[in-house]
């Protein structure tokens, strides 16, 4: 018996339970890896994201772990005309003026590296959800370890488990949306980009658009391509490897390190709560990772949840508050995250209307001499963000309360 059940121990569920345990709430996770799993999926992190990253604590420590970036790119592969955009227009408003970069995996593992502090923590690896039900008083959820089932019971459960969630599809709750009719095939490369002039950033082109960013100091980068979701999926090695000779400056060569393909969908669940069941991360919601909104928005639903929870468990707030939680969230994925995502794909990827490219090309210029339409651009990722249902106040606020 737990006063919170996390389904899930990737970097929502991780996070929301470190949100919990801060507050001294009881918490047990349970994941069906053996440990944590590396996948090549999100790895950037805006700037406005660093305040509740430090109220969680685990800031300094993603930092260590990642590496900091200042520019970004917008690279057009037809003329090879690039535009940079750097964190000038916020170095008034924030004394941390650029991006971090950190594999969702190493995230996973700092806050793992936290959550081990609490002794009202407890993790079940390889402990697979199977089913649940809820009474108005606790939830009771089967799991399958080993091929034996565990039962456990909570007064509240979070499902954390993912785009293909099993908890979500327990509680009866679909997703409202569409799947894109292309996948994306993210790789890790070694190859000398910056030699090249390449920075992190977009190569824009309706045929051979593609997101690159460097992962690590080694020279290991992320470089992404969207391809027709129909392609068989064993044939997608020898496509990367034509997809790369096309693309890649210089000599073209480069080391494959690994890589996956997966589909990519704009979906919300109609509702993130069911009775005593919380939907976060992409159990919740799910988007196209062009602009990085995926984990980001994730994340900020685990802060604004685990505060929410615990003012729950511990009678300083009824129930219904986690009415807002999903009200709110369910808002700002369809209001921010899932238009913004949508436009940026569209433009790096599906840029074939001649007029309108020039168009977004003319704007990206001159935006960079712009200091308010620059500000106003870098700050989009901030709007991710819910204000606390407790305090209403967001985490940079808070934070200038304290200091003041």
């Amino acid at each position: 018996m737990t006063q919170v059940l996390i389904v899930g121990a990737g970097p929502v569920g991780l996070m929301t339970a470190l949100g919990l345990a801060r507050e001294n709430i009881d918490v047990c996770l349970i994941e069906a890896e053996d440990r944590i799993v590396y996948t090549p999926r999100a790895i950037s992190y805006a700037w406005p994201i660093f305040a509740p990253l430090e109220a969680f604590g685990v800031l300094d420590d993603m930092m260590a772990a990642g590496h900091t970036v200042d520019a970004r790119t917008w690279r057009v592969f037809k003329t090879g005309e690039t535009i940079v955009y750097n964190h000038d227009a916020v170095r008034d408003i924030t004394d941390r003026p650029y991006s971090l970069t950190l594999g969702q995996d190493r995230l996973a593992e700092v806050i793992l590296k936290h959550l081990q502090r609490y002794p009202n923590v407890a993790i079940h690896w390889g402990t697979r959800f199977t089913s649940l039900t809820q009474s108005d008083r606790e939830v009771t959820v089967l799991a399958d370890r080993q091929g034996e089932t565990v039962e456990f019971k909570a007064d509240w459960v979070v499902a954390g488990d993912g785009g293909r969630s099993v908890v979500r599809k327990s509680v009866g709750i679909p997703l409202d949306g569409f799947t894109w009719p292309q996948r994306f095939v993210a790789t890790n490369i070694r190859f000398d980009f910056e030699k090249h002039g390449w920075n992190s950033g977009y190569l824009i082109d309706p045929i051979y658009g593609a997101v690159i960013y460097r992962i690590d100091e080694k020279n290991l980068w992320r470089f992404t391509f969207a391809e027709n979701a129909s392609l068989p999926i064993e044939g997608v090695l020898p496509r990367i490897m034509s997809f790369a000779n096309a693309v890649l400056p210089g000599d073209k060569k480069f080391d494959l390190v690994l890589h996956s393909a997966y589909n990519m969908h704009q979906r919300s669940a109609r509702s993130y709560r069911a009775g005593r069941v919380l939907l976060a991360g992409d159990a919740a919601h799910l988007t196209n990772p062009t602009s990085g909104f995926g984990l980001m928005g994730g994340l900020y639903d685990s802060f604004l949840l685990s505060e929410t929870l615990a003012a729950v468990v511990k009678g300083a707030a009824a129930d219904g508050i986690l009415d807002q939680y999903s009200e709110e969230r369910r808002k700002v994925f369809d209001q921010v995250t899932s238009p913004v995502s949508t436009e940026s794909f569209r433009l790096v990827f599906n840029s074939d209307d001649e007029d309108r490219f020039a168009s977004d090309l003319k704007r990206l210029k001159e935006r960079t001499a712009n200091l308010d339409e620059m500000r106003k651009f870098a700050s989009v990722p901030a709007m991710l963000e819910t204000r606390s249902l407790m305090t209403g106040r967001t985490f940079s606020e808070s934070a200038s309360l304290r200091r003041g």
